[in-house]
């Protein structure tokens, strides 16, 4: 069997690199996308709370209002997440992982979304 010429295997080293970078590239999207997500759900929370702290301001619908604008806020993160990973998911390939489908983030980024929904008309409605 004959040996590889040193020109060869520095290109197959760089392949390898290569592969390697896309791989790292897909798992800090995920990463990415997670952050994300935890961003939403921070800003429902801030929602939530503000509307449990002030619920004796008058006029009531004020802090309803501004507790819904955090709601609304974590759904558009979520949207923008969403938007970003798939791009991503689309363009790379993978060559030792096995990345989220992008069938996955549509359920996941869905059902956050709408609990956030419900969030927002629960709070208008208490």
């Amino acid at each position: 069997m004959a040996e590889q010429s040193e020109s060869e295997k520095r290109t197959d080293l760089a392949e390898d690199r290569t592969d390697w970078a896309e791989d790292r590239t897909v798992l800090a999207n995920e990463r990415t996308y997670a952050g994300w997500m935890r961003t939403g759900l921070a800003s429902m929370g801030l929602g939530l709370g503000f509307n449990a702290v002030f619920k004796k301001v008058e006029p009531e619908y004020l802090a309803k209002s501004i507790a819904v604008v955090f709601v609304i806020i974590g759904i558009l993160i979520f949207m923008a997440a969403y938007r970003n990973a798939r791009r991503i998911v689309k363009r790379m390939d993978t060559h030792a992982v096995d990345p989220i489908k992008a069938g996955h983030l549509t359920l996941i980024t869905s059902l956050f979304i709408s609990a956030g929904i419900a969030l927002a008309a629960v709070l208008w409605l208490i």
